[in-house]
């Protein structure tokens, strides 16, 4: 099929699937994956290539550096002990238990841990997707947990497919070098980036400049960790971290208003397009298999998803319980969850796009030019891994979550009221000095002190708890009526267009005022 085909496919695909899922009341990514392996019975879908530097080069980087900007980089200081352990420690471990599964399967060593390396760490996307619902701090957790783990599986992967293929050897020594290099170089790198981008955005006016260095960024700090030998993962997340905290004080507004809606609809035309391939991807590895029965390979991955969802439980239920030995600090006793919280965690341990390009980067030979041993077993077990751990598990999270009875997460809704409050009041207490700098007449100065005492009682009326308050049902009707009158000067307008009384250009500036306009009375309207 020819590339605009494919465009063509995985946008009707992900309509409809979205469309779908909704009314079947299922996550996105289950029916998109089943949508994929539907496709795959199609003979001429599947020649779709999905090569790994796809993934790698263009997928990988978009989707993990809006995650990094987009997470919270105060609750990843707040838990960065389990964070850091999870992406370690856990990672190791379930890579170790897979491939002594696999091995006990007759899967050779090597072989055995490239699968325990593909599989091992968790997606960061899907658990965007599928954990959303999820208090604030568990969300953070798992994300960064994500963000952080693919460098481990990586440096891991890489020792075993080169040990494997006989280029590299397996010592203490070198396996702490590769991990040091790894961490270090990559996040020195994406800090290199992330300076280079916040000195361009300081010096660049043109919003469509400033977000064509933007688009740039975690590509370069993806390429130019991989040059070192460092993780490119590392380097995109860290970039994308340290831009989350500089970003807001540099650019401009529209700048930022462009980044928001290019991210947003990039990250989830790949999301959904991923998901969808990894369905296609399964089809058409189960047919590549080789000299295996499909019995023998459907066993490996019902083994294989069992051990690595097991290995995620048995660490939650076994490294607290050390920690809680070890450390009897009183903030480390306000840390502590109880086992509900963690069964939903562990269950929210998802794969998805690091582990499919994993399996397809494994090369087809050894050094030796022989054929590199279970590779197309490797890449259908991946792939199995992957639509079990999306399938189930994201059809069981929301009645785990439910059962687990987390209780109303306001932290959020309390921290934007109270932005809004002070940031209201500080403007109101500077506007003289500010009127008096500007030579501003007194008439607008007045005109501008009611319109923010107005906003500061709609922002004291929401935050009321009380159903009931006439305060905040006066807020939601000033809302409803200001929306509906915007629908009305937007008509009116379009009908100028159209009587041929004004310009297109007017009609798109007028919209572009009204539409910023609606998007924050409806924000306000509903809230974080």
């Amino acid at each position: 099929m020819l590339g605009l085909e494919v465009v063509v496919l995985l946008a009707a695909v992900l309509l409809a699937g979205h469309v779908l899922a909704a009314r079947l009341r299922l996550p996105p990514p289950v029916v998109l994956l089943a949508c994929g392996l539907a496709l795959g019975f199609v003979p001429a879908l599947r020649e779709v290539p999905l090569s790994p530097e796809i993934v790698l080069l263009i997928f990988l980087p978009v989707l993990l550096y809006w995650e990094s900007l987009t997470t919270s980089l105060r609750e990843i200081r707040s838990n960065l002990r389990p964070i850091t352990l999870m992406a370690t420690a856990l990672v190791l471990g379930t890579a170790a238990a897979v491939a002594v599964t696999a091995h006990a399967l007759d899967m050779p060593w090597g072989p055995a841990w490239v699968l325990g390396a593909a599989v091992a760490p968790t997606d960061a996307t899907a658990v965007g997707v599928l954990a959303r619902a999820l208090p604030h701090r568990n969300v953070t957790m798992l994300r960064a947990e994500s963000l952080v783990n693919d460098g481990t599986a990586l440096v891991l992967y890489g020792l075993a497919v080169g040990v494997t293929v006989g280029e590299e050897s397996l010592t203490a020594g070198h396996v702490g070098l590769l991990l040091l290099l790894s961490y270090l170089g990559g996040v020195a790198v994406g800090a290199v980036i992330a300076w280079v981008g916040t000195w361009l955005r300081r010096r660049l006016s043109d919003p469509l400049l400033e977000n064509t260095a933007i688009i740039a960024l975690p590509f370069t700090a993806y390429l130019l960790a991989e040059v070192i030998d460092a993780s490119g993962v590392l380097a995109v997340v860290s970039c994308g971290l340290i831009m989350s905290q500089k970003g807001p004080s540099v650019g401009q507004a529209h700048g930022r208003r462009q980044t928001e809606a290019f991210w947003s609809l990039a990250t989830f035309l790949i999301n959904g397009s991923l998901f969808v391939l990894v369905g296609m991807k399964a089809q058409d590895a189960a047919r590549g298999l080789d000299g295996i029965s499909v019995g023998t390979a459907l066993l490996l991955v019902g083994a294989v998803t069992a051990v690595t969802i097991g290995a995620r439980f048995a660490f939650l239920f076994t490294t607290p319980y050390l920690i809680r030995l070890l450390d009897r600090r009183p903030q480390q006793k306000a840390r502590r969850v109880g086992a509900r919280p963690r069964i939903v965690n562990a269950t929210a341990g998802f794969r998805g796009a690091i582990s499919l390009a994993l399996a397809l980067a494994v090369p087809t030979t050894l050094s030796s030019g022989a054929p590199f041993p279970d590779r197309d077993l490797i890449v259908f077990a991946t792939c199995g891994v992957i639509v079990c751990t999306l399938v189930l598990q994201g059809i069981v999270l929301p009645y785990v979550t439910r059962w687990a009875r987390f209780e109303h997460d306001t932290v959020l809704a309390e921290e934007l009221h109270l932005a809004q409050r002070a940031a209201t009041e500080r403007a109101l207490t500077a506007l003289p000095q500010l009127a008096d700098r500007l030579d501003v007449e007194a008439d607008v100065v007045e005109r501008l002190r009611r319109e923010y005492e107005e906003h500061l009682s709609l922002v004291e009326a929401n935050a009321s708890d009380t159903e009931d308050d006439p305060a905040l049902a006066q807020a939601e009707q000033y809302s409803r009526l200001r929306l509906a009158l915007l629908d009305h000067k937007r008509d009116t307008v379009i009908q100028l267009r159209d009587e041929h009384r004004i310009d297109d250009t007017v009609l798109r500036r007028m919209q572009a005022a009204l539409d910023v306009e609606e998007v924050r009375l409806r924000r306000t309207a509903t809230g974080p």
